[in-house]
């Protein structure tokens, strides 16, 4: 009788584990279905304001040089239209995620070779307002945040606390632990299949591990369980992968 009990106790833990399971695997799917679908509202939200804007400032542009360019000059029409493609070529880079500085010096130069080779003074006052306009524009990409010269980026960063370095960087220095965290991100792991996966055994494991559990990157779900990824170690992992793109490109 007793021996019936106790069976019957065990397998009820078995299946509250496997429900405990499905339960994580299904809040997983879920926030990643979810968080695809923001993802794409927010791309449609993104494109639709982009257009937007870039439609206000081609209107600026052209009543910028309408308004404001010599009024008799025989080459007036020629110079807008140069003037204009300059500015509009410029103006679409709103739809980039990000713009390089090199692209922005170089459209620059352009309208400083233009100036230079201006054929009189009365020139003086287009270029002018052409340049407003471009810096105009480039102010708007700053804004935006998809535009900051080097320089600027060199001001943006900022010293790392001695506390992210302990809790990010120090704990995915080892090859073994990105092994670790690369492999339960996808699924929950036993001691045993994490051990086939780093060649480590035993006090050598459990040592990578306790610095994963240490720094809150992964935890156990019961003593002697599987291991899995944290909502902490999960959005570090998606760091590490997205500069591991921008750094391969």
């Amino acid at each position: 009788m007793a021996d019936k009990r106790e069976k019957s106790h065990k397998e009820l833990l078995e299946i509250k584990e496997k429900l405990y399971e499905i339960h994580n695997d299904m809040k997983r799917f879920m926030e990643r279905s979810g968080q695809q679908h923001l993802d794409s509202v927010l791309s449609g939200s993104r494109t639709n304001f982009t257009n937007a804007i870039i439609g206000h400032v081609i209107d600026d542009i052209e009543g910028g040089l309408e308004n404001n360019m010599v009024k008799k000059c025989d080459m007036r029409e020629t110079c807008k239209s140069n003037f204009t493609g300059l500015l509009q070529k410029n103006a679409c880079l709103i739809k980039n995620e990000n713009v390089p500085e090199d692209v922005i010096l170089k459209t620059q130069s352009e309208l400083n070779d233009m100036r230079n080779n201006a054929p009189s003074k009365q020139c003086e006052k287009c270029f002018l307002q052409v340049q407003n306009l471009f810096g105009k524009q480039v102010n708007l990409m700053r804004s935006l945040q998809i535009y900051s010269s080097n320089e600027e980026k060199k001001q943006d960063i900022v010293p790392l606390p001695e506390g992210f370095i302990a809790d990010v960087l120090e704990p995915l220095s080892s090859k073994q632990r990105l092994q670790i965290m690369k492999a339960i991100a996808i699924e929950t792991r036993t001691f045993s299949v994490l051990s086939e996966l780093t060649g480590l055994r035993g006090g050598n494991l459990l040592f990578h591990l306790q610095k994963l559990l240490d720094s809150g990157m992964i935890l156990q779900r019961h003593e002697r369980g599987d291991y899995m990824i944290t909502d902490k170690g999960f959005k570090i992992m998606k760091s590490v992968s997205d500069m591991y793109s921008v750094l391969k490109s």
